[in-house]
């Protein structure tokens, strides 16, 4: 994983900013790193740059995806934006997962999706990588089960001091928008040392990344992020800033929730209309709130808050419409708070 992210943030890649030469020269990296894994990768034509597509089929026609973009900012100036966690680091982490997969017989096959121009303005102009395989899928819409995003997933969530159970925090968003994924991701909350997966409603944030097309088409999916951390989007985000031992937990705990998604039983994953879980929300924002109340004193007030609110919270797991503008206050002071 250390040798690609390196190489997708080098100076020869300058940013990765789609259509230019760096960009060109990132694509590259990325589907030697795919032909390295056991892969034949394809690149698929966007208006500007390439998705990198690699497909392990399965014993029947339905699909798992696995995503990340590997595009970033370019440069401005002197000044390169390298992308490390943004979003290097996923494509690394996905990469593994295809290594360790690329061998087996699974029932359902897993397509590989390292997406091209996610970053603005592409997502406002609809011209992002995603939205364009969405048009022109290279596996059937209403055959694919789950599609699987990373996004911001290399750093230890909160700074040095803060307690390791917090740090090892990896988010994960939209379990509840699909018939048993819920379930699935919290039994594997803490299967893997060194890595905990916490659940929250994909409505918490706006939709941020390449998982909105797939939304948007009611397709399930589940978004894994570490939140913004404090290099979001400076030439400061390198990969010395990476949590490497998380990284290698998190593409472990990922290869085995992938394998797990692709021998559950149902002919289909099923899309949950309407769907919304706040009450996961708060029982994460009320461990972790936990677990720092020995370093920050404000965080018992936090916890207490989230509290009350889960206290308010319907038997189906949503909070009243008047209450929801605090439970997202409460997640934008944790994630500003921990950047």
């Amino acid at each position: 994983m250390r040798k690609l992210v390196e190489a997708l943030c080098s100076d020869e890649c300058a940013g990765r900013a789609p259509g230019t030469p760096g960009g060109i020269a990132a694509r590259r990296f990325v589907l030697q790193a795919f032909r390295d894994a056991g892969l034949s990768p394809v690149e698929q034509r966007i208006a500007v740059g390439a998705n990198v597509l690699a497909s392990l089929p399965g014993k029947t026609d339905r699909w798992v995806m696995v995503a990340a973009h590997y595009d970033h900012l370019g440069q401005d100036g002197a000044a390169i934006y390298r992308g490390a966690d943004d979003n290097a680091a996923a494509v690394a982490i996905m990469i593994e997962v295809a290594r360790a997969l690329a061998k087996e017989s699974l029932a359902r096959g897993v397509v590989f999706a390292a997406f091209d121009a996610e970053e603005p303005p592409h997502f406002v102009q609809e011209t992002m990588g995603s939205q364009e395989w969405i048009r022109r899928p290279t596996v059937p819409l209403d055959r694919l089960d789950l599609m699987i995003c990373m996004d911001l997933v290399g750093h230890a969530f909160g700074p040095p001091g803060v307690p390791d159970d917090v740090r090892r925090t990896l988010f994960a968003l939209g379990a509840e928008r699909s018939a048993g994924t819920s379930a699935h991701v919290d039994g594997l909350c803490r299967a893997v040392p060194g890595v905990v997966v916490r659940r929250a409603d994909a409505e918490i944030i706006p939709p941020l990344s390449d998982y909105d097309a797939f939304w948007r088409k009611e397709i399930p999916f589940l978004f894994l992020s570490c939140a913004h951390g404090r290099w979001y989007h400076t030439p400061q985000d390198t990969p010395d800033r990476l949590d490497w031992a998380k990284m290698e937990a998190t593409a472990k705990w990922l290869e085995r929730f992938v394998r797990e998604t692709c021998a559950r039983p149902e002919p289909r994953i099923a899309w949950a209309p309407g769907a919304r879980d706040d009450a996961s929300t708060l029982r994460t924002l009320i461990e972790i709130a936990r677990s720092l109340s020995d370093v920050l004193p404000q965080a018992i007030e936090g916890g207490a808050a989230a509290s009350a609110l889960l206290a308010a919270c319907g038997k189906d797991g949503k909070l009243p419409e008047s209450r929801r503008a605090q439970l997202q206050m409460l997640a934008q002071l944790l994630e500003q708070g921990l950047a």
